[in-house]
Parts: structure tokens; sequence; C-alpha cells
């Protein structure tokens, strides 16, 4: 699958849960109503019959609904580098040059198999919380527990992330349901389908999403100053060196500033720093959701 590229991290600006439950839903309807063709005519294998959801009970919220965005694309292509795009959700692959069978990727509307879990726990936690690659993913700060290949699927719960690979280089990822059975996108030329869980060859280990803590939050960028005051002409307090966990106290609309392409007046106040920072820089729609306004 493709490495992780700065787009991987670049923030939307409002309305894009809504907007890409909508594009996957609609690549659903046209490859039902395509018959299962593929994009040059042929046949694509389907998944199996095995019901795809919530398997077993114990899991988060926030993993359950995880497990249902995933689900709900159960049918649209595998596409290799699908996914990746500024917003989660689906989007036109790429050529694999490792593989012959990727060769109608470009044409096919889809997720490869990070680009799926990255869709999955946005839609689940209203962010973008899962950027970048497979291996980015398995190796997430995000993570609450962890579970080596040897455990098996005995200690796992739905929405828990299988991976697969060595040497630390992970190639693979999709999502438990429970019962032994998982969602993913495979490969090129099938469909995002309901697997039994393989533990042989180079599975790797499972890895438990931490619902992130109310406020929390992800900023993007490099080299990103916050302000005393929400302003730039302030005195600068912090720079953040590259993405970097924070906690946000409140919002308010202050200056309007322009940066990397967006306009917003939104500014969030940083406790730990005392500080603030322009929503820009902040991964999330342009008015954070769940956020205060400050006094």
């Amino acid at each position: 699958m493709p490495g992780a590229g700065r787009r991987l991290t670049a923030p939307a600006r409002g309305g894009r849960w809504a907007r890409t439950a909508a594009v996957g839903a609609a690549v659903l309807a046209l490859a039902a109503a395509a018959g299962g063709a593929t994009a040059n005519g042929a046949g694509a294998p389907r998944s199996a019959d095995t019901a795809c959801g919530v398997l077993a009970p114990g899991a988060s919220a926030a993993a359950e609904a995880a497990v249902r965005a995933a689900c709900e694309q159960i049918g649209v292509w595998y596409t290799w580098g699908g996914g990746h795009g500024p917003e989660p959700g689906p989007t036109y692959g790429q050529v694999d040059p490792s593989d012959p069978a990727s060769e109608h990727d470009p044409e096919r509307l889809g997720f490869d198999c990070s680009g799926l879990v990255r869709f999955a726990y946005a839609r689940a936690v209203g962010r973008d919380l899962l950027p970048g690659n497979a291996g980015h993913q398995f190796n997430t700060p995000h993570a609450s527990a962890r579970f080596s290949a040897g455990q098996g699927t005995g200690p796992l719960l739905p929405g828990d992330l299988l991976a697969w690979g060595s040497g630390g280089s992970i190639h693979h990822i999709a999502l438990y349901l429970g019962a032994g059975k998982m969602v993913e996108a495979r490969q090129s030329g099938t469909r995002i389908m309901v697997s039994d869980v393989r533990l042989g060859g180079d599975y790797a280990g499972a890895v438990r999403i931490g619902a992130p803590a109310p406020g929390t939050f992800r900023t993007w960028g490099t080299d990103v100053w916050t302000h005393s005051e929400p302003a730039t002409g302030s005195p600068r307090v912090h720079k953040f060196p590259g993405p970097t966990t924070v906690r946000v106290q409140c919002q308010k609309h202050a200056e309007l500033v322009t940066a990397d392409g967006y306009t917003n007046d939104a500014w969030s106040y940083l406790p730990e720093y005392r500080a603030w920072i322009t929503n820009i820089y902040i991964q999330g729609p342009a008015w954070l959701d769940g956020v205060p306004t400050c006094p």
C-alpha cells in the first residue's frame, strides 16, 4: 500500500463527515446496480455470506460505531491508495507497480486497507483520528491496549485493528468484528468483505483504539506557533515542530487568518500552553465539534 504523505493529515473544512457518508452510500448503490461488474466488465470476488456487524459484546461505543461504518462499505471496491484524500472517504486508486491486478484501480472508487480503517474511525469519532498507512495506524498513539500474535483472538473486541507484517513493517490492517471474523479491504480485484481472521503467516497482532478524551485534537503542519492572544500579531508562546496532540479548552471567533490555502477566524485556547492557536492548524472542521465557546 502507498506510504503516508502530508496530504493524509491536511484538515478538511466543514461538513466532511456528511459528504463522505453520502459518497460511500452512493458507491455502494452503484456497485449493487452494476450487478458486480468490474471496470473492465469482468466479475469480481464477493464478500462472504457472513453478516457484517458487531458480533461480540464489550467494545466501546466508538469501536462499535467504527465497525458499523466499515460494514456500510461492504461491496465497495478495494483500490490501491484509495481513501487517502484530504478528507476520509472513498477515492480513486492508483496502479501498484508490484501488483498486475491493480491495473484498473485508477478507475475504481473505493479504499485500500488503511483507507477503510481511517474512514471507519473518522466516522465513529467525528475527526481524522487514524491518518496514514497501516504502519502508522498500528503504531498510533491512540492505542489503549496491544495484543501479540500469540494471544490470538481471545482477548479481542469488535473494532480492534488486526495487522500483518514482519520486521516492523506492517503491510495490511483490518477491523475485528468478533466471533473470529473481520471486515477488510483486502487486495486489488476484490471488494470490501467479511473474512475469517488469518492468524497464520505474518500476522503481527492487534491494537485497541481508545476513544479520545473530550476536547483532545491533533495539530497538523510544521513549525506552527501559538500566541498569547487570538491574533497573529500577539507574542509567540510555543512552536509545534510537527503534528501534536493537544487539549482545547474553548474556542472563539477573533482575527481572520489565511494560511496554507485556508481562511478562518476561529481560534482555540490550549490550557496546557496558556496560548491560542488558529483552528486552521487543528485537524477537524473550521469550528471544532463539541468544544464550547470561550467567554
